[in-house]
């Protein structure tokens, strides 16, 4: 599966961005999700991630109530809706699939989008 993330850009704190990630290839739907992001200086983190039906979500703490993941398998689309932007979460945002069970091995990663939160 190929995946492009999109949606990124320059706001100002407390704004709103929603990020999308589009795939092609076969068996999308098959797939766990994943947000990671990745900011000057630091590790890659995880942002959230969601099963393969969307019935279930993980959220690092730092955006728990401010950042929402959804997909549409229809769609073969997946999106990140982020409210009240924090300069924190400035850093480039990939999008990432893969399987696995008890842990997803994310084995496909978008090429990634930057978000800049400016005070």
């Amino acid at each position: 599966v190929q995946l492009q993330a999109s949606g990124g850009g320059s706001v100002q704190v407390g704004d709103s961005l929603r990020l999308s990630c589009a795939a092609s290839g076969r068996s999308f739907s098959s797939y766990s999700l994943g947000w990671f992001r990745q900011a000057p200086g630091k590790e890659r983190e995880v942002v959230a991630t969601i099963t393969w039906g969307g019935g279930d979500t993980f959220y690092a703490d730092s955006v728990k109530g401010r950042f929402t993941i959804s997909r549409d398998n229809a769609k073969k689309t997946m999106y990140l809706q982020m409210n009240s932007l924090k300069p924190a979460d400035t850093a480039v945002y990939y999008c990432a699939a893969g399987v696995g069970i008890p842990s997803v091995r994310y084995d496909y990663w978008g090429q990634g989008t930057q978000v800049t939160v400016s005070s």
